[in-house]
């Protein structure tokens, strides 16, 4: 069964450059698939198959860490990190509260969503914010007590298209 496989990086390339088409959903919980999630536990075992007989490959270590869901399988969702690695998760270690990872080290956070707009700070890459509402270019961000708008090209855990209140 194609359940095991690992995940290639470059399938995943291809996939994220492809035309977007109408999503599919989610047999288990009926959400669109392809979803970005976040990592609600402190640790998470990636798991080869959708059981706890299937191998750990490696545990996930970063709380709030964006996952991207690209299947599901009963109480398992197959899932992404922003490398194109993952497996399976249980998903009681996941949650729907929505994180990105800032790309671009010493990214401004601005007042507006304008690139002239006043900074409220500088964020570092790696760094994880959560997700508030995003327009067709930016996002409104919260890290570390700091808020403001990013440009949403800059950050991995929000489709490019996604527009969010």
């Amino acid at each position: 069964m194609g359940l095991a496989a690992p995940i290639n990086a470059q399938d995943v390339t291809q996939a994220a450059n492809a035309p977007v088409a109408a999503p599919d959903f989610g047999p288990e919980t009926n959400l669109p698939l392809p979803r970005f999630v976040s990592l609600k536990a402190a640790e998470a075992n990636v798991r080869r198959g959708p059981s706890l007989s299937h191998r750990i490959d490696w545990v996930f270590q970063r709380r709030g860490m964006p996952l991207q869901v690209v299947a599901e399988y009963g109480h398992w969702r197959r899932v992404i990190d922003r490398e194109g690695l993952g497996g399976w998760v249980h998903y009681t270690m996941l949650s729907g509260a929505r994180t990105v990872i800032v790309d671009e080290d010493m990214l401004p956070l601005r007042t507006r969503p304008k690139p002239d707009a006043m900074e409220n700070a500088r964020l570092e890459v790696g760094v994880i914010a959560r997700l508030n509402e995003c327009e067709r270019d930016w996002c409104y961000l919260n890290a570390g007590g700091y808020k403001g708008w990013a440009p949403k090209h800059v950050l991995w855990g929000v489709l490019p298209e996604e527009l969010r209140d």
